[in-house]
């Protein structure tokens, strides 16, 4: 299987050292064993991704919704919320403690992500019982957390919903929607919400072909950049808990013609591109 070096980022290098943290499990059984021995895995994984920094939890800065039980484990819906009074916040890390690689995604925030109530919101494959959490850093340096328990099993390793080779005949389409204002709390910071959906299979490299018996080899989106009328909204680094066909709805500040521009590039180096029609959409 040909495949190209993942960027040796931050948030690769952490992601890297945890895989090798779970590489006890028996990976692709499909089975609901947790990917680490211990029960608790957040020290750990805290001491990965974040080395000695404090993380603040459940202060309001950052609010997650997601389901207590899972209607699919493969498709688990999470809302990610930042009230205006929270600042800027700069970075966003999802994690999913007990999955074979916890760091679902990252996201880094530029200005076009704007200062009133935000929000984002995508889908995750949940591998077992897990706590999972949603990092906020803002702009002073800190880290603040909101944490849910979410009861959902076998995830990373559930088959795709639609044949291999229908779902790469599609691959990278994209579709990008707006919509009008939201009806923020602080009107003073209006907000308005779009919805990015790409046609990508998001391989974990834990799912088996039903007719050669072989796992499919990984093939994920690993980077997607989203950007305002050329200003950044944000920028994500995607893992393998990102479900297929990944889907991201978020808010943003209004601009002059509120087009939004998507850049997605996947672990084969493959680079889709997209743009909305602005207010017109």
């Amino acid at each position: 299987m040909k495949t190209n070096p993942i960027k040796r980022t931050k948030f690769s290098q952490a992601l890297a050292a945890l895989l090798i943290l779970g590489a006890g499990i028996a990976v692709g059984m499909g089975a609901s064993a947790p990917a680490f021995a211990d029960d608790d895995p957040w020290k750990d994984i805290h001491r990965n991704v974040f080395e000695s920094r404090e993380v603040i939890e459940n202060d309001g800065v950052v609010e997650l919704e997601a389901p207590y039980r899972a209607e699919d484990a493969a498709v688990v819906p999470l809302t990610m919320r930042f009230p205006a009074s929270a600042g800027e916040v700069k970075r966003l890390t999802l994690i999913i403690d007990k999955n074979p690689a916890p760091v679902a995604a990252t996201f880094v925030f530029g200005e076009a992500a704007g200062k009133g109530d935000r929000m984002i919101s995508t889908r995750v494959r949940v591998d077992t019982y897990s706590n999972i959490r949603a990092i906020a850093e803002t702009a002073d340096g800190k880290l603040h957390m909101a944490t849910k328990f979410v009861k959902a099993s076998g995830g990373c390793s559930a088959a795709a919903s639609k044949d291999a080779d229908e779902a790469l005949a599609n691959l990278g389409k994209m579709q990008i929607r707006t919509f009008p204002d939201v009806h923020a709390k602080d009107r003073s910071t209006p907000q308005r919400e779009a919805q990015v959906m790409i046609r990508h299979p998001n391989f974990t490299g834990m799912q088996m072909d039903q007719v050669t018996r072989q796992y499919t080899p990984m093939k994920i989106v690993q980077e997607m950049d989203v950007t305002r009328d050329g200003e950044r909204i944000f920028k994500m680094e995607g893992g393998i808990s990102i479900s297929e066909n990944p889907n991201f709805r978020f808010t943003f500040a209004p601009g002059s013609e509120d087009a939004i521009e998507v850049t997605a590039t996947d672990s084969d180096g493959k680079v889709f591109t997209a743009s909305s029609a602005g207010k017109a959409s």
